[in-house]
């Protein structure tokens, strides 16, 4: 059971290829509300990391997509992937979500699927940059749900890479 103000234990760093699975798990362990958001799968290809999810979790009272639930995806996607790009350049590192913001385009209606990929074609560079420069820097990320071919939403957030001492 976790305990407030007590961190959870850190994931090793894989040796190679991240098990996504096993970064799923662990996520449900260090973030108790995980279980519950529905996340069926992962899958991390060039820069892009997509979620499949289950809408019946996630239901409002009208039977579509509850907008507190999807914003918390949106945002925790966010921060796994800034996670996930530290753990591939070896680095064990914290990461928080600086701002974020949500446009909701039209209702879920059904299992849909999460992307999130840098905001900017320069961002991942940039980020480095900073970590070399300063210890610390921030990254752009937009995560756009779809349901079916449909848009259904579109978030945008800033993650933050502590530095060491943070």
């Amino acid at each position: 059971m976790r305990k407030p103000g007590v961190p959870h234990p850190r994931l090793p760093l894989p040796k190679g290829q991240e098990d996504l699975a096993a970064f799923h798990t662990w996520l449900g362990d260090a973030i108790p509300m995980v279980g519950a958001l529905g996340i069926e799968s992962m899958s991390l290809h060039n820069h892009s990391l997509t979620w499949r999810l289950a809408l019946a979790p996630n239901l409002n009272d009208k039977g579509t997509g509850f907008g507190g639930a999807l914003s918390a995806q949106t945002t925790l996607q966010g921060w796994c992937w800034v996670t996930l790009w530290l753990r591939g350049q070896g680095l064990a590192r914290d990461v928080v979500v600086a701002e974020a913001t949500q446009r909701f385009l039209a209702p879920v209606n059904g299992d849909y699927r999460l992307i999130c990929t840098p905001s900017e074609p320069d961002g991942i560079e940039k980020l480095s940059q900073k970590l070399a420069e300063r210890g610390k820097g921030r990254i752009a990320l937009t995560q756009q749900l779809y349901c079916g071919d449909a848009l259904c939403l579109e978030a945008h957030g800033s993650y933050a890479v502590l530095s060491c001492s943070d």
